[in-house]
């Protein structure tokens, strides 16, 4: 039968976690006060609606692979991208980061210079 001694104190130290962020300034605030402060940060602030009509799109990842006329498979081996990454990407799971933006952005654009870059030479 199993000591259950230590289960009182191993409890009490798994119970003390310290919240990492306090939340309770951002709750107190309206939305108006919340914008307001978010504008006021120079290093985080908001884009402006002319800055989002200026930033370049990319297209989404399915609309690129089908454009090449790849299966998921193929894309992903090309573009060295890995295939379960590739799937939550086209289903919604996940967003590419910003990194994986920018090289979407590029095989969108350069597929085949992408291709050579990477030593696929040009594919079909």
């Amino acid at each position: 039968m199993p000591s259950h001694e230590n289960d009182d104190v191993t409890m009490k130290k798994t119970a003390k976690r310290i919240q990492k962020i306090d939340w309770s300034r951002a709750d107190a605030m309206t939305a108006k006060q919340r914008r307001i402060a978010a504008q006021a940060d120079p290093d985080n602030r908001p884009m402006t609606d002319e800055e989002w009509a200026a930033a370049p799109r990319v297209p989404r990842v399915s609309t690129i692979r089908r454009a090449l006329k790849l299966s998921q498979e193929e894309f992903a081996d090309a573009f060295h991208i890995p295939i379960g990454t590739l799937r939550d990407w086209e289903q919604g799971r996940k967003e590419p980061d910003a990194a994986a933006r920018a090289y979407l952005y590029v095989i969108a654009r350069e597929p085949n210079t992408v291709r050579k870059a990477l030593g696929r030479g040009r594919a079909a």
